[in-house]
């Protein structure tokens, strides 16, 4: 399903909200303390629960977490941060009302059998750890005890998702109403384990404060716009995709792309190939059609009634690539741009003019750099360094990775983290650009077509497994394809 996903910021706002609607900060913390118990209780039944207190609002929930651990039956000892530091109003209350022994952290031992209860820092943590808390950490780390983190795992930043030392590597975590950014955005999501988002009075509030502008893909997104045949379509109803291969000796990538679209369901796909590639490119293929251009007119009116248009895999980072896409653009064909054509326009996004054309571009991190230099290092997040370069080109950007986020010029985005580091492969993000320009073929709008071919691609790779090549993918699509269609017919 499909979760909201909010800023620090955003949740703060949530809980003023809620506090202004009669719902206390004190409610609020006395439930999320609670909620982080009985998850604890629930996945670690038995075993002495270590409970690591921090000075700051997580660790309030921390003492709230173990007064309710108590009354649960379970053996707890308290390990505090700065004991006697300031708190917060609320904080104070929820550590006041510890009334069991409580020790400093620096007598943190742990025992097999042990759980550990993370509430040293929260989210908003804007410096690496130091000192105590980061040997406290380490030594954590260091005994692999299941642990149960407390919003975030400590050390990690809500926001940025970045982890700048020493951080709790936690097996479940407990967040509060929705995600952060950290819960799905590397490095900080792999230290998080299991994201278990639990309602602590937030309700409504979470959907008018985010408004849906971020989420976590998934397809309850876009599924009900998938668009399926029917006993009367034939292949000319369901979407004509080209795909323009590179020269004779590359046309390896385009054609990944080129199946890859015909398997996500577009009725008839055709490689364009530059005449010197057609005689590779016509043996290579059998239900991929192809067809030869003699130079760039020739490409624009032999896509003229095709429904979508993937140029860029081994395209060749040469003018004539440039020329080609420019043309297609003024030509106002639906687009996605990978690869080498992204290449050709290093340092001058500007010169793409796509706010007329329905457009996806798929960068991998080094294109995304190349075309818009120094927005990731300016940039909070990958999320927020997509969103600049989509407002930017006006066109919706797909930056690749682990954690893959797709943005809209309107400022939509969605993180995918279903897919698996096995796709790090070469001919994996060609397979991609031809399953987001299937999609665009058969229709989609070019975000919905990105968020799908994500999520699918991320699905076929986690179904073909470790030691996976680009090949494999086309069979485990037809597999992905196969569930979403079951699950269409089961509503």
């Amino acid at each position: 399903m499909a979760v909201p996903t909010l800023t620090c910021a955003e949740i703060r706002d949530c809980e003023a909200r809620a506090s202004a609607s009669g719902v206390s900060l004190d409610t609020l913390m006395q439930r999320a303390g609670e909620a982080c118990a009985e998850a604890l209780h629930q996945r670690y039944p038995s075993g002495r629960v270590v409970v690591l207190a921090g000075p700051g609002n997580n660790g309030g929930d921390a003492f709230v977490a173990a007064r309710r651990l108590v009354e649960l039956g379970r053996q707890v000892a308290v390990r505090e941060l700065a004991p006697g530091g300031a708190r917060t109003r609320e904080g104070a209350a929820a550590s006041n009302a510890w009334t069991g022994p409580r020790s400093p952290l620096s007598d943190l031992h742990l025992a097999p059998g042990d759980i550990v209860l993370d509430g040293l820092f929260g989210a908003g943590l804007s410096r690496p750890l130091a000192g105590e808390a980061a040997r406290a950490v380490e030594r954590v780390n260091a005994f692999t005890a299941p642990v149960v983190a407390i919003d975030v795992p400590s050390g990690v930043s809500g926001d940025s998702g970045r982890v700048e030392g020493p951080a709790i590597k936690a097996t479940l975590t407990v967040t509060f109403g929705a995600k952060k950014p950290a819960h799905v955005l590397q490095a900080a999501a792999s230290l998080c384990g299991e994201v278990d988002v639990a309602e602590i009075g937030f309700g409504s509030l979470i959907g008018e404060v985010g408004g849906g502008r971020l989420m976590e893909n998934a397809p309850d997104l876009w599924s009900s716009r998938l668009a399926w045949p029917t006993p009367s379509s034939h292949k000319h109803t369901r979407g004509r995709l080209a795909v323009v291969t590179g020269g004779l000796a590359h046309t390896g990538a385009a054609r990944l792309a080129a199946q890859a679209g015909l398997r996500i369901g577009a009725g008839a796909v055709t490689l364009m190939c530059p005449s010197s590639a057609l005689i590779v490119a016509a043996s290579s293929v059998t239900a991929v059609m192809t067809s030869a251009f003699a130079d760039t007119d020739a490409l624009v009116s032999l896509t003229e009634k095709s429904s979508a248009v993937v140029i860029g895999p081994a395209a060749g980072v040469t003018e004539t690539t440039r020329r080609n896409v420019e043309a297609l653009i003024a030509a106002r064909r639906r687009l996605v741009l990978d690869a080498d054509a992204l290449s050709v326009f290093a340092d001058d996004a500007g010169a793409l003019k796509l706010s007329s054309v329905e457009a996806v571009l798929t960068p991998h991190a080094g294109e995304f750099e190349r075309l818009f230099p120094g927005v990731l290092a300016a940039s909070v997040n990958r999320i927020e360094a997509a969103r600049t370069a989509a407002a930017r080109v006006g066109a919706v950007v797909l930056l690749k990775g682990y954690d893959t986020v797709i943005a809209a010029p309107d400022g939509r985005a969605v993180v995918n983290t279903h897919a698996t580091p096995f796709l790090a492969t070469a001919g994996s993000g060609d397979v991609l650009a031809g399953v987001i320009g299937g999609l665009m073929a058969q229709g989609l709008q070019p975000f919905d077509a990105a968020c799908a071919g994500a999520w699918m691609h991320g699905d076929a790779g986690v179904r073909a497994g470790p030691g996976l090549t680009a090949e494999d993918l086309d069979g485990a699509l037809k597999g992905a394809i196969a569930d979403l269609y079951a699950g269409r017919r089961g509503r």
